[in-house]
């Protein structure tokens, strides 16, 4: 049974990430597809909101409906950690220049070639300005996108653009204002509207 990885903190998961997990499932035949959510993605800010636990709930919502989707959190930041044990990775190109940068080594180029010397096969993404990496590089698979996903990211989605949303994300955010108001999902999460000082919602 093939088993496929997908490591990102999906904030939030848009349409382009399903595309591309889809793709891998269907053009590498695989069984599974775990979207691995990172508590701390590697090279980006600590999330704050929406909580892990919300991000998590929206990817379960995501799943449920299906069945060759599947959902794990992991501790592990480089992503040669989060695939150890599965048969292929997935990744934007832009992380692909992330796993061969030896600045995420220690600065050691030794060390990075024995952590991509660890890694499965790559299943990789064409990024908008990031060089793609020669097909039968590492043996490395070229998934095929549709070109209109290439722009799509969660920092845009989070700036307003809902409908780069997948669904379950988008009624998340309607009721919660998970991504785009703050103050919103404050009054939400009593938790957070203490901190803040905000009443809760009634």
């Amino acid at each position: 049974m093939a088993l496929g990885v997908y490591p990102g903190s999906f904030n939030p998961p848009t349409v382009a990430h399903l595309a591309i997990a889809e793709a891998a499932w269907q053009q590498l035949g695989l069984e599974r597809l775990d979207l691995a959510l990172s508590r701390t993605a590697l090279g980006k800010e600590h999330v704050e909101r929406p909580s892990l636990e919300h991000r998590l709930e929206v990817l379960e919502s995501v799943a449920a409906t299906r069945p060759w989707l599947g959902i794990t959190v992991v501790d592990a930041q480089l992503i040669v950690d989060v695939a150890e044990g599965y048969d292929v990775v997935v990744m934007g190109a832009d992380k692909w220049a992330q796993v061969f940068d030896p600045a995420w080594y220690g600065g050691s180029e030794v060390a990075r070639d024995n952590a991509v010397a660890r890694l499965p096969t790559i299943a990789v993404v064409a990024r908008p300005g990031v060089e793609l990496p020669a097909a039968d590089e590492l043996g490395a698979v070229v998934l095929v996108v549709e070109d209109h996903h290439a722009d799509v990211s969660s920092s845009e989605a989070r700036a307003g653009r809902a409908e780069w949303m997948l669904p379950e994300a988008a009624e998340f955010d309607a009721r919660t204002g998970a991504w785009s108001d703050a103050a919103r999902y404050a009054r939400w999460r009593p938790a957070d509207a203490q901190q803040h000082d905000l009443p809760p919602a009634e």
